[in-house]
């Protein structure tokens, strides 16, 4: 992936209707498969009307719409499960594509994870992981199994808090079976960390399994959510997907050393997956349905695809 120069390229349209903080909007354009794609980010701020509104006036008239600060889709172990208000919003384009990320997630996620395994600066096996939620990157989380690291799923926790440390993907798979099909129904507001929420200062909780953690991985907001200090977070690391400048500075505020993202940086910021999976889906030109772990592999391998890898602590800074 490059920066976009020249006209002669064929050129896309994706627009990215978020239900996170507007203060996170953002813009840039990028070269992919040769194709200039200009993507445009706009949050609505938790309001979901207000965001499928956009979604309708956006229906034919870009190449893509990507859906975030949501989830529509959870891959769980073979099974999906749909997210009634995602399902809604999807419904509000019926012209043009409209994806969430979430299959781009299962291929792009456990690649992540694999080259920072085999390539990263800090050694996968034995790793102690928390992971604040599983349920909605069930791939990442089976790729840091693979990789031998030692996982703490907090879906209960930072989803619902309660606070219970799910220790083995079997229980969690068992957890899903019994309850997801119940909370995709509840209004994503009572799920997830949505508009405002999003800038509201960290609520440190559930210290002790930050503390006991090497790396902390999942959604940032939930992340975000109860972040502590430089007392527990000193050195570790994060692996997570959307973050702006000020979220890096957040995390190094708190001492955390490398931060792992898995989408590429554009323009100083990584978008979701969603904008990733729309713009493939815009320049592939194919319904989404039609498209294959193999195809996003397929574009993944042309990108060159790696996962960014920051440090976040000067060496002065490390030595002092």
């Amino acid at each position: 992936m490059s920066s976009a120069h020249g006209s002669s390229r064929p050129h896309k349209r994706v627009m990215s209707v978020s239900l996170g903080s507007s203060r996170r909007d953002h813009s840039a354009e990028f070269v992919l498969l040769d194709t200039v794609v200009e993507v445009t980010r706009r949050g609505f701020d938790g309001d979901l009307a207000a965001a499928e509104r956009a979604i309708a006036e956006l229906d034919g008239r870009v190449d893509a719409i990507g859906l975030g600060g949501l989830d529509v889709y959870l891959h769980i172990a073979g099974d999906r499960y749909v997210i009634a208000d995602g399902e809604r919003l999807l419904r509000a384009a019926p012209r043009t594509p409209c994806v969430d990320g979430s299959s781009l997630k299962q291929t792009l996620e456990p690649a992540a994870v694999r080259w920072l395994a085999a390539h990263g600066p800090v050694p996968f096996a034995g790793l102690p992981v928390l992971m604040v939620s599983a349920l909605d990157r069930y791939g990442m989380a089976e790729a840091l199994e693979a990789a031998g690291c030692s996982v703490v799923y907090g879906d209960l926790m930072f989803t619902a808090g309660i606070p219970y440390p799910v220790g083995s993907l079997p229980e969690l798979r068992s957890l899903a079976r019994r309850l997801v099909r119940e909370m995709v129904k509840l209004p994503l507001r009572l799920l997830y960390p949505t508009g405002a929420a999003q800038d509201a200062p960290p609520e440190p909780r559930f210290e002790e399994a930050y503390a006991r953690a090497g790396l902390v991985a999942g959604d940032f907001p939930l992340i975000r959510k109860h972040l502590p200090g430089p007392e527990v977070m000193t050195g570790k690391s994060v692996l997570t997907q959307t973050t702006t400048v000020e979220d890096r500075a957040l995390l190094a505020r708190s001492g955390v050393r490398h931060l792992f993202i898995t989408t590429p940086l554009l323009g100083g910021r990584s978008f979701g997956t969603n904008v990733l999976e729309a713009a493939m889906v815009a320049v592939l030109d194919r319904p989404p349905s039609e498209l294959t772990a193999g195809d996003f592999a397929g574009v993944l391998a042309a990108m060159d695809y790696r996962p960014e890898v920051l440090d976040l602590q000067p060496q002065d800074a490390r030595d002092g």
